[in-house]
């Protein structure tokens, strides 16, 4: 059963009492993989430039993380030292978790409150960036708590949003409905009766893709998605309703590739043609129902009223060779076992279907080595592509970034193009 959007008046204490009980994501106690991974400039400038291509790159932001749970503002705080990040949790053990981050690793560049999200505005300040994942979906009123949110972003702000998706979990709303309908809570008998019962699921079941998850493993996470007490998810269409309802506007996917008709199977399925000539909201739509196993939706959402065009990348016009790409910090490019015609093949380890691998051509793979951050298009196809032969140097390289872009392969830094115009 794919819950809808009804409400129970408890549901606030009762979800409060369940992280209370038990924290999610389970606490943590080192953070120094992360920090590891996180020194790299370019990964933080490709991260900056996903949210803000149209912004020169700055790591002094205010960030509020809502819903920060037992280590996402900790993480925060460490992924951007320069940053003044804000994290509020409704659970005191969240709280106290993240508390004890701060002090192992000496954030002083973080603060923490006790504080739902829908109380954002008692901060009483407005934010550069706001990131809530994971939190909506949960709440008693997700409307209350987005606009919340949305108050506190600043006009030119950027907010990072999570909510779950309904096909990829049918699996988890039958286990839920099994459990609603039996009284199995989340208690230590219930959930240890619960795992025992699992290991009889049929091969077939729904379900059994996601058990593959080594999170899975923990009593935590099994409680947090079979035994919740308050849970909805989203298609593409009310994903798109609930942020609009609620003063924001769609900025781009976290992950392109897996929603895009030009990208893997979907650019080879006879329909193609006829999904590329609908609005792309109805093409993401789409492609959710023809994919079936998305369990969730990341998003990074602008206000309504947000000033300029935080996200404006665009190859139709004449702005594009004025770009300048950065590597995907997760992209590799493999050259062994190549399919017939290709000199490599561009991969983003983030992607979780496996036809998301991107084929290039000689040229291109000039051109993708070229790719440092400080050169533009323009630049980039003057010097890595030879003479023109039929096609011209810069229509190869605009369809070529342009597929890079989809692939999620780059991101643009176009503040340099803006300043111009």
């Amino acid at each position: 059963m794919i819950p809808t959007k009804e409400q129970r008046p408890d549901a606030a204490e009762a979800v409060r009492d369940f992280y209370e009980r038990l924290p999610y994501p389970r606490p943590i106690d080192g953070l120094e993989k992360y920090q590891l991974l996180w020194k790299d400039a370019q990964r933080r400038r490709a991260d900056f430039h996903l949210h803000w291509a149209a912004a020169a790159y700055r790591e002094d932001r205010s960030i509020l993380v809502a819903g920060c749970g037992t280590s996402q503002a900790a993480k925060h705080a460490m992924r951007w030292p320069e940053a003044q990040v804000t994290g509020i949790d409704f659970s005191a053990t969240s709280v106290r978790c993240t508390e004890a981050l701060k002090r192992k690793y000496k954030l002083n560049n973080l603060e923490l409150r006790q504080l739902p999200v829908e109380r954002a505005g008692e901060l009483g300040t407005r934010f550069d960036q706001i990131v809530c994942t994971g939190v909506l979906h949960h709440l008693a009123d997700p409307d209350a708590g987005l606009a919340a949110l949305r108050d506190a972003l600043k006009p030119d702000g950027a907010m990072h949003l999570m909510v779950y998706a309904p096909y990829g979990r049918t699996g988890i709303y039958m286990l839920q409905e099994f459990c609603r309908r039996l009284g199995i809570s989340a208690t230590d008998d219930g959930i240890r009766d619960l795992i025992t019962a699992l290991k009889a699921l049929p091969a077939a079941h729904p379900l059994q893709p996601l058990l593959r998850d080594p999170d899975f493993r923990h009593e935590a996470a099994l409680a947090d998605a079979l035994l919740h007490p308050q849970d909805r998810a989203y298609s593409v269409p009310e994903l798109f309703d609930f942020v609009n309802a609620n003063g924001l506007t769609f900025g781009r996917w976290i992950k392109q590739a897996p929603y895009s008709v030009q990208c893997g199977v979907m650019a080879k399925i006879p329909q193609a043609s006829r999904m590329a000539q609908l609005p792309l909201a109805e093409q993401y739509a789409a492609v959710e129902l023809f994919r079936g196993t998305m369990v969730r939706h990341s998003v990074v959402a602008y206000r309504d009223d947000s000033p300029g065009a935080p996200q404006a990348i665009d190859f139709s016009g004449d702005a594009w060779p004025g770009y300048v790409p950065i590597r995907m910090a997760d992209t590799i490019c493999v050259q062994e076992r190549l399919p017939a015609g290709a000199a490599a093949v561009l991969i983003n380890r983030t992607h979780i279907c496996t036809d998301l691998i991107m084929p290039i051509g000689a040229a291109e793979k000039r051109m993708f080595d070229a790719i440092d951050g400080k050169c533009s298009i323009g630049d980039i196809a003057t010097r890595a592509v030879p003479p023109p032969g039929k096609e011209s140097p810069l229509d190869l390289a605009r369809a070529f970034f342009d597929r890079l872009w989809w692939y999620d392969q780059v991101v643009f830094d176009s503040s340099r193009q803006m300043k111009r115009q």
